[in-house]
């Protein structure tokens, strides 16, 4: 029988209390304490941590503290990638940020999703489906992207957006839901 574990990263249903997975998160949870704990000027000892807690952290890209995640192991970050103040990534399942994104301040990146039926979704039980931002896109302060996302390769998305479907490659989108407003290709 597969692990709660196994079931979250092959997208099935799983038990978000189980203990191995909540043991996972306080190892993510110590390392991004540490993390946060950093002063912004100290790049080296940001590096560190994230290579640590990442499963892939790329040349030069950098992350503003404070960073959180649930596991870490399922982020990763491409070269040259600024991420700025307060990144939330609920990282049930892969979350693949492209090269050269930049991230702006308070964004929400959340594979996690749940049962609409409360008996289930009282019970514990959630999935994840992974999100991915292309190279060159970049996300608005406060936007929210939900399971399952793919933002496309030099696609920007609006301040305060919530991003519910896919945006194709090179579009300006903006709003709750989020709509592609222009082409930027055209620009």
């Amino acid at each position: 029988m597969a692990s709660q574990k196994e079931l979250m990263l092959l997208g099935d249903p799983y038990l978000a209390d189980d203990p191995q997975l909540e043991t996972e998160r306080r190892h993510a949870r110590r390392l991004t304490d540490r993390l946060n704990a950093a002063s912004v000027h100290d790049g080296p000892q940001i590096r560190r941590i994230l290579d640590e807690l990442l499963a892939f952290f790329g040349e030069g890209a950098y992350v503003r503290p404070p960073f959180h995640c649930d596991y870490g192991y399922n982020i990763a970050i491409g070269a040259r990638t600024f991420v700025n103040f307060g990144l939330i990534v609920l990282d049930c399942a892969t979350v693949t940020i492209g090269e050269d994104v930049q991230i702006a301040t308070a964004v929400q990146l959340l594979t996690a999703t749940h049962p609409l039926e409360a008996g289930p979704r009282i019970a514990g039980w959630e999935s994840a489906l992974p999100i991915t931002i292309g190279d060159g896109a970049w996300l608005g302060g406060g936007v929210i992207v939900c399971p399952g996302v793919r933002i496309g390769e030099r696609a920007v998305i609006g301040a305060g957006s919530v991003v519910t479907r896919d945006v194709p490659a090179g579009q300006l989108a903006v709003g709750n839901p989020c709509r592609v407003v222009r082409d930027l290709r055209e620009a």
